[in-house]
C-alpha cells in the first residue's frame, strides 16, 4: 500500500481534487477530519482543538488503511495540523510529528484563487504564501518526501494523474 497526503495551504484543491480521482478513478481517500470539525464545531480553535482534529485524522487514515488498498490518498495528515498550529499559536507542538507519516507528500502551491467557503482562515495574499510557507517548513522538518504542485486546476489535477499513474502500475514514490 504506498499512502499519498495532499499537503499545502487551504483553498488550493486538494479535498475537489481527491474526491474527483475517488469517483473517476476508485482510488480511495481519506478526507480531511479537521473541516468536519470545524463545520460541527466552529473554528474558534484553541490548540487543544487542533490535537483532537490530529487524532481524528490520525484514526480515520488507520482505519481507511485497515482494507490495504494499492494505493491511498490522504487529504491532510497531522503535519499540515502542526502547520496550522504554527500559523495559529506560533507553534506546533512535539506530538504533531508523531504520528505516521505518508509514503509521499504532494505539496500544493498557493496560485489559484482563494475561495472562501466559511470554515477558511487566510485569503489575503499574505497569509497565503506564510501558510503555504510553514506547510513547507512542516514536511522539511519531518523530513518526508515531497513534490510540488501548482499551476492553473487543469495543470494541477494533470501533474497529480501523471504521478498516480505512475504508482498505480508500481513504481514507488521517490525516496
Amino acid at each position: 500500500m504506498i499512502r499519498i497526503c495532499l499537503h499545502g495551504a487551504e483553498s488550493t484543491g486538494k479535498s475537489v481534487l481527491a474526491s474527483k480521482l475517488e469517483r473517476e478513478l476508485g482510488i480511495p481517500w481519506v478526507p480531511e477530519y479537521g473541516r468536519a470539525y470545524a463545520e460541527t464545531q466552529g473554528t474558534d480553535f484553541t490548540m487543544a482543538d487542533l490535537l483532537a482534529i490530529a487524532a481524528g485524522q490520525d484514526a480515520a487514515m488507520r482505519a481507511a488503511s485497515s482494507d490495504r488498498p494499492p494505493l491511498l490518498l490522504l487529504d491532510t495528515d497531522p503535519l499540515m495540523t502542526a502547520a496550522w498550529a504554527e500559523m495559529l499559536f506560533g507553534h506546533a507542538p512535539a506530538e504533531l510529528f508523531t504520528y505516521p507519516r505518508a509514503d509521499h507528500y504532494l505539496l500544493f502551491d498557493p496560485d489559484v484563487p482563494w475561495v472562501a467557503d466559511g470554515t477558511r482562515f487566510f485569503g489575503t495574499d499574505e497569509a497565503r504564501a506564510r501558510f503555504a510557507a510553514l506547510a513547507e517548513e512542516m514536511l522539511v522538518r519531518a523530513g518526508v518526501p515531497f513534490e510540488r504542485v501548482s499551476g492553473s486546476w487543469a495543470e494541477r489535477e494533470a501533474r497529480v494523474r501523471a504521478l498516480l499513474g505512475k504508482w498505480i502500475v508500481g513504481e514507488s514514490p521517490p525516496p
